[in-house]
């Protein structure tokens, strides 16, 4: 009965920390790309955000280069590499809109990317320049209302190696969030594991006019 009650507690102790997510294992690249007055309108305005001041021109931009498993994603891995600091955060806000934004992804997705502070943050600008955003949200002057599979067909159109299943629309309620799309670790587009799958469910959503 002595030996059976170390077994049994054995199974119920939390995993050791070697099962945790573990710095440069993972399998692909999500790159979500946000739809910045979409942002400002929801909580960008409330907190005074410069980033969404009436002639920024901003349309989309860079929320995060997420790394992701085949099911699920890593988060909050611990890392050698040291963090970045306050300039070389600061110095990404023309793609991300802000350092502070930067310094929270590099602690939630960028630690568990084996990457060094400064590479990891290259690997985002070369993910958006391996990327071309569709000339017709540039500078959107009104509001319009349209369908996520639109948004789709537009990125496809001019990213000619997207597939279907590489690219989601995001949606909260009836207004455009996010536009993720699926990279390998080399930053080729891949088609995302179905749980990256999910597009937004709506018949159209909201794609407020850039400021």
């Amino acid at each position: 009965m002595r030996a059976f009650i170390p077994a049994l507690v054995a199974l119920l102790i939390p995993l050791p920390l070697a099962a945790r997510d573990i710095a440069g294992q993972f399998d692909y690249y999500v790159l979500a790309l946000s739809w910045q007055p979409s942002w400002c309108s929801s909580t960008g305005d409330a907190r005074d955000a410069k980033e969404c001041d009436v002639g920024t021109g901003r349309d989309f931009s860079v929320h995060g280069l997420w790394p992701q498993y085949e099911r699920g994603w890593p988060d909050y891995c611990q890392t050698r590499e040291r963090d970045p600091s306050r300039r070389e955060s600061q110095a990404m806000a023309d793609v991300m809109g802000s350092g502070g934004l930067a310094w929270h992804q590099w602690q939630k997705h960028g630690r568990c990317s084996g990457l060094s502070a400064a590479d990891y943050f290259q690997a985002t600008r070369d993910a958006l320049d391996a990327i071309t955003i569709p000339a017709v949200f540039d500078d959107l002057a009104r509001d319009i209302a349209v369908p996520p599979a639109v948004i789709e067909e537009a990125f496809i159109e001019v990213n000619p190696d997207l597939t279907r299943d590489a690219i989601t629309v995001a949606c909260r309620d009836d207004v455009l969030t996010e536009v993720r799309i699926c990279l390998t670790r080399d930053l080729q587009p891949r088609d995302c594991a179905p749980d990256a799958r999910r597009d937004c469910s709506r018949r159209s959503v909201l794609m407020e006019s850039v400021r």
